[in-house]
């Protein structure tokens, strides 16, 4: 497999300090992994912090900036990012208005984030935290006790930051980013599988002519596999298997998220169908994100994530943002 890299030990530097070079809004701790952006503590503003395994870019270092995030920290290729980084990171964006964590749903994830918040109050800072557990293909698999935290991710950093942004305590930041979660859902589907920098071959077989059905963000299994299927009959099933489990109350903020490797015109096409199942459904829909956002290293694929909006949640969306992956408004 040939990939764009030095050597995979470094990988992650690598990529860090080429970070550091496109966006000076950024500080970019290239040693200690963690990436704040520059203006951070800002005065009276809760810290937002995130990280995980890397191999998800833009998620979660392209989410940190104005109106988003105050620090990510990135950990080795699919893998949790330690304690340390977490409290380093915590301490860096506390403004003395408290830290909100913004967890993924994987085991290495709650229990680092846990400990670190440990650290994080040891050293005086108050410390939330929102747990994302999005995804409604499985409820247990190789990485979680419970669902596994995906697309909403980026639904609960963009809203809870917009809220943080505004100047609210944490108590209501928190409680922000938990509402999001609770009215996000999420389901995605390989076409590949995915390649790790460290193994240099797919991290599971997936035979030409077919696709896994709920697929993880870490290639984990999903539901079901099956011969190959059009991009309507996919969107059939992914938005079906979300509403069964979260019958929409009020119109939805729409993701369709490349795994990676799927062109924008894929993308742009799987959308279409996105919308006609949502019609069909009679599902209004508010606002529609399509991009690669979500990733899974050089997987082909696609997720769906919807997020139940009411007008509060759709002002806190639609409030301006300025990352390296995800602005407007500014």
């Amino acid at each position: 497999m040939r990939m764009l890299i030095n050597v995979p030990e470094i990988v992650v530097a690598d990529a860090l300090r080429g970070m550091a070079a496109a966006y000076p809004d950024l500080t970019v701790d290239v040693e200690n992994r963690v990436i704040v952006r520059r203006d951070a503590p800002v005065a009276g503003q809760v810290g937002l912090v995130s990280g995980g395994g890397s191999g998800h870019e833009p998620l979660h270092g392209g989410f940190v900036g104005h109106g988003m995030l105050s620090a990510a920290c990135p950990g080795e290729v699919f893998t949790s990012p330690v304690p340390d980084q977490m409290a380093r990171a915590a301490a860096a964006v506390d403004s003395g208005a408290g830290v909100l964590f913004i967890v993924k749903n994987y085991t290495g994830d709650v229990l680092n984030f846990d400990m670190a918040a440990e650290l994080a109050e040891d050293e005086g800072i108050q410390v939330a935290k929102v747990l994302v557990n999005d995804d409604v293909a499985v409820t247990d698999s190789l990485y979680t006790a419970g669902r596994r935290g995906t697309g909403a991710t980026l639904f609960v950093e963009k809203i809870a930051g917009a809220a943080a942004a505004e100047g609210r305590p944490l108590e209501q930041v928190e409680a922000v980013g938990r509402q999001v979660n609770e009215n996000s859902r999420s389901f995605g589907v390989a076409l590949s599988a995915c390649t790790t920098p460290a193994k240099g071959s797919p991290t599971f077989d997936l035979p030409d002519g077919e696709l896994e059905l709920g697929i993880g963000i870490h290639g984990e299994p999903g539901r079901e596999r099956r011969p190959m299927m059009t991009s309507g009959e996919i969107a059939d099933f992914a938005v079906n298997a979300i509403l069964e489990d979260m019958p929409p109350r009020s119109p939805v903020l729409v993701l369709v998220n490349g795994m990676g490797a799927t062109p924008l015109l894929e993308l742009f096409g799987f959308n279409a169908e996105v919308q006609r199942v949502l019609r069909e459904r009679g599902v209004a829909v508010a606002r529609t994100l399509v991009g690669n956002y979500v990733t899974s290293l050089d997987m082909a694929g696609a997720s769906v994530t919807l997020c139940q909006a009411d007008e509060e949640l759709l002002r806190l969306w639609d409030a301006p943002v300025r990352t390296p992956a995800l602005r407007w408004g500014m």
